[in-house]
């Protein structure tokens, strides 16, 4: 084992955190809405976490499946427990038969690279834009419906966001004062003044867990409704998008030899199998997240597993207050965190040179942040891409 495999530290530390602008917020309303157990949702991402950093010795990202987390969201009286359940087994198995058949890196061919820079660029922004709307919010925490927190008119998340990120840019390179551990703190802080934990009953252990069989008609639901939306963003973004990072962040070599599209698709695909079984949230990885981790100072598998063993520890210990202790971070920390990960994916684009390159990058972008659905903005592109080459037209 090697030091720079492993690094247990401050900046480690704050680096795991970096991703916290997207788990927290989706994670959180998928356990109040749709009525998820949160020592599920918490023990597996903090297992999926543990599991990947040991694996690839990189600060590779958990996240929850966007698409499938926001459909259930907008419709928890179709996503029931069985219907979420049968996703992640249908996801994983799907997932599991691309790897071991190697048909993931057939597909893969079909993402060159200015359509992945221009996922990449489409999602840097559209994390962007997340991120001043959680920073505008007048609600000043997740699950605050119709609770303004405002000084005079001006909403109490624009004083914390503005001074977030002039708090950020100061830290940034800090190794004694990592900037995402100081922020995360301060919100914490600011959210127990304005009463986060008032009438908290702090009782400690695991909410209920429980395995799920679901029937056919689960599975047929989850397969239109979740399932096949939610595999082109997948495999763009969380195979393709995440390989690409890696190599582009931590370099050709040894370091990244295990970051593969095949050994993305079958870990994804084995762990969503298992959450499944507990209906628990189905995830993946992310070249956002990977972002967010590089940005805050993560470096080695060491912040996966940090991060990992506090969320099991908070899902068994404490899952009973468990979202009261997450709802706690202010929606403009959040945001905080969200800005400088757009900000770090989408200047990945600065390799791109070439004119009709660009022309992809930023068609796929436009698309992606006008619809807000990179499946639609990549499907775009790898079409006009093809075309260009196909008919050599000059751009």
């Amino acid at each position: 084992m090697r030091v720079r495999d492993y690094e247990f530290n401050l900046r480690e530390l704050a680096g795991s955190l970096g991703d916290f602008g997207t788990l927290v917020p989706l994670s959180i309303a998928l356990v109040t809405i749709n009525g998820l157990s949160f020592t599920s949702v918490f023990l597996m991402v903090g297992l999926f976490y543990i599991v990947t950093g040991l694996y690839y010795r990189l600060p590779i990202p958990v996240q929850p499946l966007k698409v499938v987390a926001a459909i259930a969201i907008a419709a928890p009286e179709d996503v029931t427990l069985p219907v979420m359940a049968a996703t992640g087994i249908l996801f994983g198995a799907f997932l599991l038969a691309l790897a071991f058949t190697g048909l993931i890196d057939q597909i893969a061919k079909l993402f060159t690279r200015p359509v992945v820079r221009g996922i990449q660029f489409g999602l840097g922004l559209i994390l962007l834009t997340k991120a001043v709307s959680f920073i505008q919010s007048r609600e000043l925490f997740v699950g605050d419906s119709g609770k303004e927190a405002l000084v005079g008119s001006v909403p109490v998340n624009i004083i914390i966001g503005i001074a977030g990120v002039v708090l950020v840019l100061l830290l940034l390179n800090s190794r004694r004062f990592p900037a995402a551990l100081v922020i995360l703190g301060a919100g914490i802080i600011i959210g127990a003044a304005y009463g986060a934990f008032r009438g908290t009953d702090w009782g400690f252990g695991p909410t209920s867990m429980g395995v799920f069989t679901p029937g056919l008609h689960d599975y047929a639901t989850a397969l239109v409704l979740l399932v096949l939306p939610q595999i082109p963003l997948t495999i763009g973004n969380a195979i393709v998008g995440t390989t690409d990072t890696a190599k582009t962040l931590f370099g050709e070599g040894e370091r990244t030899r295990r970051a593969t599209n095949r050994r993305f698709s079958a870990d994804t695909g084995l762990m969503n199998i298992v959450t499944g079984l507990l209906a628990a949230m189905p995830m993946c990885h992310g070249a956002g997240g990977l972002a967010a981790h590089y940005r805050f100072g993560a470096r080695t598998g060491g912040a996966n597993i940090m991060i990992g063993a506090v969320l099991v520890v908070i899902a068994v210990a404490f899952g009973v207050v468990g979202v009261v202790l997450l709802s706690s971070i202010p929606y403009a920390v959040l945001g905080v965190l969200l800005l400088f990960a757009g900000l770090e994916l989408a200047l990945l684009v600065r390799d791109v040179d070439q004119k009709r390159d660009l022309f992809i990058v930023f068609l796929i972008a436009g698309i992606g942040l006008t619809t807000t659905n990179m499946a639609i903005a990549f499907g775009c592109g790898i079409v006009a891409d093809r075309l260009i080459r196909w008919a050599k037209i000059g751009i």
